[in-house]
């Protein structure tokens, strides 16, 4: 009787050890958890920028005025038949003048 209960003791403690410290453990679960919840975020960030791009991607197929607007603010197109003017507030002439 004392062996049987001795063997089911060592059994119960190999089982405890193989759930909270072995492979596929209860650690190992709410690792695998924090890791889905940060990749879910992460894709989530990827879409949107996806459809942003896509979404340019439509705009220049679909004509030039997206391709104008594009080459106004990021490369400073001005056309020939138009004037350039710069305006600085108040707070920008005082800040080049210091």
């Amino acid at each position: 009787m004392r062996l049987l209960t001795l063997l089911l003791i060592i059994l119960l403690a190999a089982l405890q050890y193989r759930l909270w410290f072995g492979q596929n453990s209860v650690a190992d679960y709410f690792r695998q958890q924090q890791e889905l919840r940060s990749q879910l975020a992460s894709n989530q960030e990827l879409l949107k920028r996806n459809r942003l791009l896509k979404a340019d991607v439509t705009d220049l197929q679909q004509g030039l005025e997206a391709i104008e607007e594009r080459a106004r603010n990021e490369l400073g197109l001005i056309r020939d038949d138009e004037v350039f003017f710069r305006l600085f507030s108040q707070s920008d002439a005082g800040a080049r003048n210091d």
